[in-house]
């Protein structure tokens, strides 16, 4: 007999628990990649700036 943990099996709450951690880390790679991604372009806008 399985056992029931809020009406899912225990398997189904492992797999959630992988999910939602899995989840975390693609919004922290994705975070970190438009942040950098967000700088480039400042940088890219500061060469293009003629110097007096």
């Amino acid at each position: 007999m399985t056992e029931k943990y809020g009406g899912m099996e225990t398997s189904d709450s492992k797999r959630l628990k992988q999910l939602e951690a899995e989840n975390r880390k693609l919004k922290q790679i994705f975070t970190e990649l438009s942040l950098k991604s967000q700088l480039q372009k400042k940088k890219h806008k500061k060469a293009l700036v003629p110097m007096p």
